[in-house]
């Protein structure tokens, strides 16, 4: 696969959120909501905070090797699983909702950066591991967010009657229904067949998504040692169990975020409010809020109610039956991995700067933050036809119109040289002041005058010629347009919009091979991608 490729720095894009701007940018005002700086010293410092952190080992390889029962593993996961038992080995994670044949694009851009970091970091350390984990948010309730996929310019979408948390729902005849849609369109390209082949043999009736998620994902990145982790289960959750109790009880995380969120709110929107419980009821088909109303709790939308008692006897029987929201998420996934840094995208991180007052109440090391890489992919003809309009494919970050604008500039200037004309205008009559000013100062006012409007008939004129031009350029704007849609479709990041499959049927397994090659690892940016044929 013929490709190559080019690093921006996330700022000169200008896609981003302020506050991830400033985060990159190590803005003092940042300072105090995290704990590790995102660079090399910052990465050593969790290390040793976390060697000299309990850690729940025990617990995770046996909840590992139960989801991994089955499943065909590569050497490299068999090495990375083992490797987890040592004292000495580390997480590098990422996190990410099971969307439907893992959603936009920047789902595996994700997992790829944590590759490389770990990659990186076992060349840097080699007295210690480090292992890639993909943190699975099966949890989330959000089907709309989480039951589509775009395709050719489509968003083709899963319509399902099931409800509460999207990982535990069952592939169904809908959901097959939307795979046979899928087909139609990608086995007509090289690798389309193998690659549907493999979504047919995951989500088959009546799997979970979180078990289908594991395994395509297993498929996809498992050559590179990823390991997948699904947090729902009580064995996990009931390591929770004194976080738990005390979010129910006295609603402890509410007023430690609360604060941080108030401080950050000075100076950024805020990602997330803590509420006063910050725990949802999970069961088959439910996953809704838990609220405190006196000495009773309820779950909304649900004919359940508890008592003190009969509450915290759920939580230490069924553990299981509680789900963090995402004040309580990222304390929940620090429990249970021996974990140094966390990559995620502007939204994620924002969030994240909440949270350090919550990791220092419950002495949990709090991993270095890192702004996950991101992505833009130009195929050969997107590629030619940029390089024929005089651009790079850097350029069109810019609007459409901007585009167009300068490429009409531009040969204006050549063919007509109106900016020489008002240049040469401005010396005239700069001129002429000089010589009228000994005659008669007050003539230096009508000289200005006469200038004014010579510069603004000529102004109209270029104006005008702009026009003309742009009517000329009408086959030029369209291929401007064309390249500017597909590359950023919905005037959003490709990585936003676009899903794998389109990209693997064409390209197949050597596309994720370049894409972790290109992609950097401590020192992350936006990465522009272009690929032959």
């Amino acid at each position: 696969m013929d490709c190559h490729s080019a690093s921006l720095a996330f700022t000169s894009t200008g896609a981003f959120s302020r506050i991830a701007m400033d985060y990159v940018a190590k803005a003092p005002a940042l300072r105090p909501f995290y704990k590790h700086s995102a660079d090399r010293e910052g990465i050593l410092q969790s290390i040793d905070a976390r060697r000299k952190a309990p850690d729940n080992r025990s617990v995770l390889l046996q909840v590992l090797m139960e989801q991994y029962e089955g499943v065909p593993v590569s050497e490299a996961v068999t090495k990375n699983l083992a490797a987890l038992s040592s004292i000495n080995t580390f997480t590098v994670t990422t996190a990410h909702q099971n969307n439907l044949f893992t959603g936009p694009l920047y789902f595996i851009y994700k997992i790829l950066h944590v590759v490389k970091i770990a990659a990186e970091l076992n060349a840097l350390y080699p007295a210690d591991h480090f292992v890639p984990v993909y943190y699975m948010g099966s949890e989330d309730a959000d089907l709309e967010e989480l039951n589509h996929i775009h395709l050719g310019g489509e968003k083709i979408s899963w319509a399902t009657g099931q409800t509460g948390a999207v990982g535990r729902m069952k592939v169904d005849r809908e959901l097959l229904a939307m795979i046979d849609r899928i087909a139609g369109q990608l086995t007509v390209s090289a690798d389309g067949a193998s690659v549907m082949a493999a979504i047919r043999e995951y989500y088959r009736e009546g799997e979970s998504i979180q078990q289908a998620t594991f395994r395509f994902v297993n498929h996809l990145l498992g050559e590179f040692g990823v390991v997948v982790l699904i947090p729902d289960h009580a064995k996990l959750k009931a390591l929770m169990l004194p976080v738990f109790e005390g979010d129910l009880l006295h609603q402890s995380a509410s007023a430690i975020v609360e604060k941080s969120a108030n401080e950050l709110g000075k100076l950024y929107k805020v990602q997330a409010h803590p509420r006063e419980i910050n725990l949802f009821y999970l069961d088959e088909q439910v996953r809704e809020r838990i609220e405190k109303n006196g000495e009773e709790w309820t779950v909304k939308r649900v004919e359940k109610k508890f008592n003190r008692e009969d509450l915290l006897a759920l939580l230490r029987e069924h553990p299981e039956h509680f789900s963090p929201n995402v004040i309580l998420r990222g304390l929940y996934q620090e429990t249970i991995l021996p974990n140094i840094i966390f990559v995620g995208g502007g939204g994620e991180l924002a969030y994240w700067l909440e949270l350090k007052s919550l990791f220092d109440h419950y002495t949990v090391p709090m991993p270095v933050l890192m702004l996950r890489n991101s992505f833009l992919v130009a195929g050969k003809r997107q590629a030619e036809t940029i390089d024929r309009l005089g651009y790079r494919p850097a350029d069109f970050f810019r609007p459409a119109e901007e585009l167009l604008n300068g490429l009409v500039q531009k040969e204006t200037d050549k063919n007509l040289s109106v900016h020489q004309v008002i240049d040469d205008t401005n010396k005239m009559y700069a001129s002429l002041v000089e010589q009228v000013l000994p005659i008669d100062p007050t003539l230096g006012q009508h000289v200005d005058a006469l200038k004014t409007k010579a510069l603004y008939r000529l102004v109209q004129l270029q104006k005008k010629m702009l026009r003309a031009e742009k009517r000329k350029f009408a086959d030029r704007e369209r291929q401007i347009r064309t390249v500017k849609n597909n590359l950023f479709p919905n005037n959003s990041l490709q990585e936003r919009v676009e899903n794998i499959l389109p990209f693997y049927a064409r390209w197949g397994m050597p596309f994720i091979r370049q894409l972790y090659k290109s992609s950097p690892g401590i020192d992350a940016a936006f990465v522009i991608l272009e690929c032959g044929e």
